[in-house]
């Protein structure tokens, strides 16, 4: 009797059967982060009718700017997520590729910067703006909107070539290039704007100001972007560009208040008694200051005696005005007392002469 042998026989799972789990798995992943999407997407939406109950607006601009981004982010990490888990055809393996899904990471974030930064100038810079009577400062806002909306856009394109291991030196050239042509065109227009920042940020003047800028002596009128105006004391308006504002010495009789003090010099005879010319200087400055509002007795008034003169004694009467705009006022009421007062008490005011002697011979 013979006896046969029969081997044990192990069962064998099919390779496809692997490849479809893992793309049923796959599939599985994309639906779940889907599902995902769509509840953040509502749950965002919710956030933002909280947000709109609450008096700051900085979480509305937090939440818009997140909202949209967040929910794509969370769909393209089930993707990602997915591609890794399944099983591709042959040749679509790059797809798998982590840095094509850091370009778009990086889109969601310009995409969020941008947003938050453009919402947030908008909601809170130009109502500032518009408080000040300055337009360079509208002009600094408009500025910032650009870079917002823009530059940031543009720094994260040339981070996706880079990151796509793309050459970007022909781009950077060729944005060089174009940026010192455009500087050499509108070198002039860039230096004024320029200008006229450092002026919003410095502030050595304000609207109605009465500055002195070399020659120039009047009341700020106007500050823009490419220039600023004074309006002079003839009634004249004078144009000056900012670059040559900011490179100028100015004198602001605004500041750091608008009280001035006013000089007077005086040329007094020789002979006069020192003592009684003071006196009745300082008795001229309490009538002035009792008589006209705008002249004040704190500061106190100053009388000085300061030097011989060729043909004079010189003095100076120093007051002090309310109101920088009162100069020549004060300085009337002054010297209209002063021609008063001397009459009367004898007080000789000097004036040039000559004596001529004639020599016979």
């Amino acid at each position: 009797m013979s006896v046969e042998t029969v081997g044990a026989v192990t069962p064998t799972i099919p390779t496809e059967f692997f490849t479809l789990s893992e793309n049923l798995l796959a599939v599985f992943i994309v639906i779940a982060g889907t599902a995902m999407s769509i509840l953040l997407f509502f749950v965002i939406g919710w956030l933002q009718r909280r947000a709109g109950t609450t008096e700051s607006k900085l979480d509305d601009i937090v939440i818009s700017a997140l909202g949209t981004p967040m929910v794509i982010a969370v769909l393209v990490a089930s993707i990602f997520i997915a591609l890794q888990v399944a099983t591709l055809p042959s040749g679509l393996e790059w797809i798998m590729e982590s840095k094509y899904f850091n370009a778009i990471y990086v889109i969601l974030g310009a995409w969020v910067a941008s947003s938050f930064a453009y919402n947030f100038i908008s909601t809170y810079g130009s109502p500032a703006a518009g408080e000040t009577e300055k337009e360079i400062d509208d002009s600094m806002i408009a500025l910032a909107l650009i870079i917002a909306k823009y530059i940031i856009w543009f720094i994260a394109f040339l981070i996706i070539l880079s990151i796509l291991e793309i050459d970007i030196t022909p781009f950077l050239a060729g944005a060089g290039i174009i940026g010192l042509a455009v500087a050499l065109a509108a070198q002039d227009i860039l230096s004024n704007f320029f200008g006229g920042a450092m002026i919003a940020v410095d502030k050595p003047f304000r609207i109605n100001d009465r500055i002195k800028i070399e020659e120039y002596y009047g009341d700020v009128i106007h500050v823009g972007p490419r220039s600023t105006r004074i309006k002079t004391l003839d009634n004249q308006v004078v144009t000056i560009p900012n670059v040559k504002v900011i490179d100028s010495f100015i004198v602001n009789y605004a500041m750091p208040d608008s009280r001035l003090k006013v000089r007077i010099p005086l040329r007094i005879a020789y002979g006069s008694d020192v003592k009684k010319v003071k006196d009745v200087l300082f008795d001229i400055t309490r009538e002035a200051a009792a008589t006209h509002p705008f002249i004040l007795m704190d500061p106190a008034p100053e009388v000085y005696f300061l030097e011989f003169g060729a043909s004079h004694l010189h003095f100076e009467v120093v007051v002090w005005c309310n109101d920088f705009g009162l100069t020549w006022n004060t300085k009337d009421a002054i010297n209209t007392l002063i021609a008063r007062h001397f009459a009367e008490e004898g007080i000789e005011i000097p004036f040039p002469q000559m004596d001529v002697h004639l020599k016979k011979p």
